[in-house]
């Protein structure tokens, strides 16, 4: 197995720890990559959105997220608001009892997800076209 280092031009090499995932993967393609094993858990359709509110708008409740996200169904909100919080991306927090209620924060994991975020906000800037309300 050859395993590489992918760098962009202003990035320096830092040992990282390897990423363990308590589902396994379901992905038809080589997981031995670092950016296919991070797509199985953030590449799903709508997973960057509900990032994207949780790093411009803090903790949010679940329908918090049903707002801004138009068009996501519950079942689909609620497998990829599971899936985060499997990966330890997401942390679900309670701040009332009865009858329960959470919201939904980044971890610091979740947070070294920002510059990600930055850059494909950045790009979207640059190579597309604004067609409606902004994010």
């Amino acid at each position: 197995m050859i395993l590489f280092t992918l760098m962009l031009p202003s990035m320096q090499a830092t040992p990282i720890e390897p990423m363990t995932d308590p589902r396994p993967s379901s992905a038809p393609y080589d997981m031995h990559c670092p950016i296919a094993r991070t797509l199985d858990i953030v590449g799903e359709r709508w997973t960057i959105l509900i990032l994207r509110d949780l790093v411009t708008g803090g903790p949010r409740k679940f329908q918090d997220f049903e707002r801004s996200l138009a068009g996501i169904s519950p079942n689909t909100l609620s497998a990829r608001l599971k899936r985060l919080e499997e990966a330890g991306i997401v942390e679900r927090r309670f701040y009332e009892q009865h009858p329960p209620r959470a919201e939904y924060l980044l971890t610091e994991k979740g947070k070294e997800l920002r510059p990600v975020l930055r850059t494909l906000f950045d790009w979207g800037q640059r190579h597309t076209r604004y067609r409606g309300p902004e994010c």
